[in-house]
């Protein structure tokens, strides 16, 4: 036996969850409630913290608590420590012979349904994995991340480092956008983007980064859109380019089905215009080796296609 283990300076776990709690919320008063202390307590606790481990892990800038070097080293231990404490329990509960891994994936509610199949069917062919998938918010299902209610999150959103300094980006890889359409339609004269005059066009919500950048493309050329439906719904958004009704701005991996089967009949590709998937997590690296591995594929799944993409 290691004999670090069995003299150790034991570390409180409680205070250690106290300080990630104040972290995550930036605010000593916010913490105290969801914790149901008294903000006393709670900064004694802190305190106790800090003079053991002989760091301050807060500094104050205005009405904030900031994380402090040290803060943001003890943060991510703690995350870690965490992190695997519920996998201990999680995989003790779970019963008998038939015991499984359990996969929790949050996916953002607009993410495409394309995207989230193909990072998840090959799991299902190990048969010891059992997948669980919560589509919602991005603030929310970074909440669940946090308490360790999914272990990770996929999204075409980065969350920024002021929105929360926990969470970490892991970039999948990008796929570059096209307009495609369910028909051949006819466009204005002229090259891109002046081509787009009075075409109907089927767009992303104000929300989609690949939206802000098409606009401000447009914008450059002083063309204005013809909008004819605005949609944070990949899905739906993918039926209107089927309806031969005018054309929808979408990443290829939308569409990909689609392509296949020769259901798309217009295809033009925007240039310089990539949609960028992430896998958000708490953790800086990918600790559980098949789940390393799982990213690893889906990376090099979207660099093959990212390839492919050069029209049609």
């Amino acid at each position: 036996m290691n004999s670090a283990f069995e003299n150790p300076q034991w570390l409180n776990y409680h205070h250690l969850r106290h300080f990630w709690m104040i972290a995550r919320h930036r605010s000593m008063t916010r913490a105290a409630e969801k914790l149901k202390i008294s903000q006393s307590t709670l900064s004694g606790q802190l305190a106790e913290l800090e003079d053991w481990l002989g760091q301050e892990l807060f500094e104050r800038r205005g009405k904030k608590l900031h994380l402090t070097d040290a803060g943001r080293i003890a943060l991510e231990y703690a995350e870690t420590i965490f992190t695997t404490g519920h996998e201990l329990i999680t995989r003790f509960r779970q019963s008998g012979e038939t015991r499984q891994r359990v996969l929790r994936i949050g996916a953002v509610g607009p993410l495409s349904k394309n995207l989230q199949f193909d990072f998840i069917q090959p799991i299902l062919a190990d048969m010891r994995t059992k997948v669980v998938v919560v589509a919602g918010a991005l603030d929310e299902l970074t909440r669940q991340l946090q308490e360790h209610q999914v272990d990770l999150v996929l999204s075409n959103i980065p969350l920024r480092a002021d929105q929360n300094v926990a969470v970490f980006n892991h970039l999948l890889g990008e796929v570059p956008v096209f307009l495609v359409g369910g028909r051949k339609l006819k466009l204005s004269p002229g090259i891109f983007p002046k081509s787009l005059i009075d075409v109907p066009l089927f767009l992303p919500s104000l929300q989609s980064d690949v939206r802000a950048d098409f606009d401000l493309i447009l914008a450059q050329a002083g063309i204005e859109p013809f909008v004819h439906a605005e949609v944070d719904d990949m899905a739906l958004l993918r039926l209107l380019a089927l309806s031969g009704e005018g054309l929808a701005l979408v990443s290829k991996i939308v569409v990909e089905r689609e392509l296949q089967s020769s259901k798309i009949k217009f295809m033009l590709r925007v240039p310089g215009l990539a949609e960028k998937y992430y896998a958000l997590t708490v953790r800086k690296r990918f600790q559980n080796t098949w789940l390393a591995e799982i990213v690893a594929a889906f990376q090099a799944r979207l660099k093959v296609l990212a390839a492919t993409s050069s029209g049609k």
